[in-house]
Order: C-alpha cells, then structure tokens, then sequence
C-alpha cells in the first residue's frame, strides 16, 4: 500500500491532509497527534508529523518524529528525504549527506543529485560538488536554470569567473524571466550585462509575478543601471527588489534592539568575568570575524588566511544553528531569549554545545593549524553566546563606514539571513545596534573585542593587522600582504574583490544616491558622519 493509501484508510491522516492542503498545519498536527496517542508506533503518522514540524520550523521536533519513523519502519524514501532536509536546515550536512547518498542509489531523480552536489559545496569538497554539478547539467542539457546556476555559484567560488559568467548565461537563455540567472551575472564585480540583456531584463520584469524571480530582476537592472551612472533609474529599481523582500519577510527590527537592550541590562562585567575560561574539544581556537555583512570581513579572512599559522575556512553556519537548536530546545518549557539561555546555561551544557561546533567545524579544516577563522557576519548578535560555549573563542570585529556599509547590504540581494538589509531604516537600525553591542562589550570586558577599522586596513594594512594578530598571539608576516595571491574558495559577494589588490573602489559608493538617503541618515544618527 502506498503512503497516500495508508493515510487515506485513516480518518485523523485523511483529516490531517485536507487541513494541509487548506494551509492549517497546526490544526493538522493535532489530528495526526491525536491518531499516534492510539497507533504510536505508526511510522506514516509519524513521517507526517515530522513533515509538518518541519514545515512549522520546529526542526529538533521534526527530526525526533522522522528518526522515530525510520526506526518504526517507515518505507519508502519519504521519511529520509524529509529527515535529510531537516538536517540540512539544521546546518548538518554530515548526516543530510549520508541520507541523501544512499536515498541517490536506490532513487533515479536528479533533485537528489543536485542537493548532494550542494552539500558536498557546504562541506568544503569543492571538487566533488563541481564534478557531479557538470555531470547533471550535461545530462540535462542547458534547459534547467535550477542546476546552471549552482554550477555557477561554485565555478564563481572557486575564482573560475568566466566559466561562471557561462553557466549564469546559458541559465538566462533557457529562461529570461528566471530572476536568480539576470542577479547571479549583474552580482559579478565587472561590467557583464548587456544593452540587450538589459531589454531581456526588462522584458522579464513585465511579465514576472512569482516575487522569487521579480525581485532579483529588479536588483539586476538596478546593477546594470548603477554601471551605467543612471543613478535615479537604479535606485527606483533598488527600490521595488527591496520593496518585494522586506514584504515576504515580515521583519521586525524591534525584536534585534530589544535583545540588544537585554544583553546590556542583564549581562554586566561580573558575569562575563565568571565565564570559565578552560578551553573545550581539542584545543583549536575559533577566531570569528564579527560585523554587519558588506563590511570587509571577507578581505580581512583573506589577508588573515595568507598567515601560516591561521587556517580560513569561510563562513560556517554552526555558531547560529546550535543556538537555534537551544533556544528550541530550551522553550519546550517557557519563553527563552538568548541572553537568557547565555546566562542560564550550566557549564556541562555549554561544553557541550562548544566540542558540538569544533566537531561540525572540524569537517571544513584542511590542515592542523590551530587557528581557524569563520567569518558568518551575524555572528555579532550571538558574540556572547559564543564565547559562553567556546571559552577560547577569539573576536575580530571590522568596521567599515556607516553609509557605506548599510547602503551596499541595501543594494546586495542577500537570503532572509540578513533580513535587516531589504530596508534603509531597517539596515541602519541595525547598525547602530551592532555599534550599540561592541560599545557594551568593551566597556564590560576589555580587550575581548579587537576592532579593526576598515577604511585604515585598505589605505595601510600593516598598523591595522600587527595589532590584531598580538591580540591572537602571533607574529607578524609579510605574506599577509600577498593575499591576492591565496588560492581558495571564497563563497561571499566579494569572492572575486579579494583576489585583487587593496583598493578603494568600495569607497563612498552611497554618495550618487545621497538625496534619496534620508531614511538611512535619520537611524543613523551621528554614525552616518562617523
């Protein structure tokens, strides 16, 4: 009997499935809860309400009921497919890799090829992910963007630009109002658009209504447009692609300041001073390069990367992952906020939770350097709850000028990971919040912060690094300052800026817009003349 069979045959699942599909997943999972109170050990059941966690965000829950399933002999491949797409949200590509390889020799379906090539990319085997990307897109043949544009990304991230540039074209020709293609090609740090891409582009906006393609659209002539110093055009489109993410986001900078607010009423010097300090795993020390994205994190991890004795290993999304994990964990009995789980955390448990991140880091280190640096932006917000966990941790923070900063995240088309940055007023509220949490570290905790200045690294590395590597413990090199030359995958925006000279190209990029501003100068404040 097949798994649509099963439910059918089951009133709560034949139930649970009618209110699915009319968008009530809550009341869903009540029906399938109240069928498993009689059948627990019904693997369909519990593959549904693993499903339906999953689908409500709640993905250590989803990840008990799928593992539940699978144990309860659950058949087919639903309840692994699902369990590997849980544990990938979970920023476990190790366990969603095992799944989805052996999902691969029993399934002939090219979704779950293409999802092993991305996690192979995740965990650093850039080769791999390479090799079986090309293999799908020449089966295919050049009429799936979907598998065109990840060849793309990697190629791009593996400083292959042309061949990237290829793939992002021939993406754009099998569909021209597919938005991710038009973004992916006007994102490269060179003139590649065309006037007639640009007709096509345009062409694509009209007739586009999914906001997933419209809105990339929209950044992609805004790019295209800002190339070509028609500033007022670009920023009318910067303005509709950003108008079109914030509203399917639904963010809430209040929720960020609030926390901000917390961290400063309730976690003072004593408190900080009282964390343990004895090292936990194996020794290695994380150095998390902490500031808004767009701030130069990306140039200093590759000039730091050049030291010999620091290992770059990009921007792991563990730290973010086990506090989400936590935080899920920890409100099955009451609301919890982060500074409340920082505070409330024993020692056992943030041990814990510390040797969880070195052994996921781990599956992206490459040598047995000691230091290795993750350079995920929004670590910031999470900077004490980092330190809790891995007393060793050491914290760079790179800030560059607030004008620029903020108006280069409104003009990069991120995920909903920066979610702040599909809005002036919110991107500068952010800021000064990032502003208002290091002023509150340092006055707190001296010296568990070093701040480089991004404008004085570029114009004079050496009085900006000597410092920062003393603050790790090592020595100055030379070879810092060859960093153009590093060979290695860098996966962020500005992958093809750092394999070039310091330079100045990405300062005052907000002045041509500078009458359409005043929303990010009036959250600002007097940081937007800082």
């Amino acid at each position: 009997m097949n798994h649509a069979d099963t439910v059918s045959s089951r009133p709560a699942l034949a139930r649970a499935r009618t209110l699915l599909a009319a968008e009530k997943p809550e009341a869903a999972a009540r029906e399938v809860m109240d069928h498993l109170r009689r059948y627990p050990r019904d693997a369909d059941a519990l593959t549904m309400l693993g499903s339906i966690a999953n689908r409500l965000g709640a993905l250590e829950q989803a990840q008990q009921f799928l593992r539940q399933a699978i144990a309860f002999g659950a058949t087919g491949p639903d309840a692994r497919r699902e369990l590997a797409a849980v544990y990938n949200q979970q920023q476990r590509p190790v366990e969603a890799l095992a799944l989805m390889e052996a999902l691969e020799q029993e399934l002939s379906d090219i979704s779950i090829s293409s999802a092993r090539s991305a996690l192979l990319d995740k965990l650093g085997r850039h080769d791999e992910a390479l090799a079986l990307q090309q293999q799908l897109v020449n089966q295919a043949g050049d009429t799936q963007p979907s598998l065109l544009i990840p060849l793309g990304h990697i190629l791009r991230a593996m400083g292959r630009v042309d061949e990237a540039v290829a793939a992002y074209r021939r993406a754009a020709e099998a569909d021209y109002e597919f938005g991710e293609a038009w973004w992916s090609l006007a994102s490269i740090k060179r003139k590649v658009l065309t006037d007639q891409n640009l007709d096509l582009i345009a062409r694509g906006i009209e007739i586009a209504i999914d906001p997933r393609n419209s809105a990339p659209l929209h950044f992609a002539m805004a790019k295209a447009l800002h190339d070509r110093g028609r500033y007022a055009e670009a920023f009318a489109h910067y303005t509709k692609g950003n108008d079109q993410r914030a509203a399917s986001l639904q963010y809430d900078p209040a929720e960020l300041t609030d926390e901000i607010s917390e961290i400063k009423r309730t976690i003072d010097a004593d408190f900080i001073a009282r964390m343990p300090q004895a090292p936990v795993g194996d020794g290695s020390v994380p150095i998390f390069i902490v500031s808004l994205p767009r701030s130069g994190s990306t140039l200093l991890e590759q000039m730091l990367g050049s030291h010999p004795e620091l290992e770059a290993v990009g921007e792991l999304p563990y730290g973010p992952a086990i506090l989400r994990s936590a935080i899920e964990l920890a409100t099955r009995r009451g609301p919890m906020t982060v500074p409340q789980l920082t505070r409330n955390l024993t020692d056992d448990q943030a041990r814990v939770l510390g040797e969880d991140y070195l052994r996921r880091a781990a599956e992206h280190r490459r040598t047995d350097s000691r230091f290795f640096i993750d350079k995920l932006p929004h670590n910031w917000s999470n900077l004490l709850f980092l330190k809790r966990i891995l007393p060793q941790a050491r914290f760079l923070d790179i800030r560059r000028d607030a004008m620029d900063c903020c108006f280069s995240n409104y003009t990069q088309l991120f995920s909903s990971a920066h979610a702040s940055s599909f809005d002036l007023r919110h991107i500068g509220r952010s800021y000064v919040d990032y502003v208002r949490l290091m002023d509150h570290i340092d006055a707190t905790a001296p010296g568990l912060v070093h701040h480089i200045d991004y404008a004085a690294m570029v114009d004079d590395p050496e009085p900006q690094l000597r410092p920062a590597l003393a603050y790790l413990g090592l020595d100055w090199t030379p070879s810092i300052l060859d960093f153009h030359t590093l060979d290695r995958v860098v996966r962020t925006p500005s992958s093809e800026q750092v394999r070039r000279p310091l330079n100045r190209d990405g300062f005052d990029i907000w002045r041509p817009y500078s009458e359409w501003l005043a929303p990010l100068r009036e959250e600002l404040g007097a940081l937007a003349g800082a």
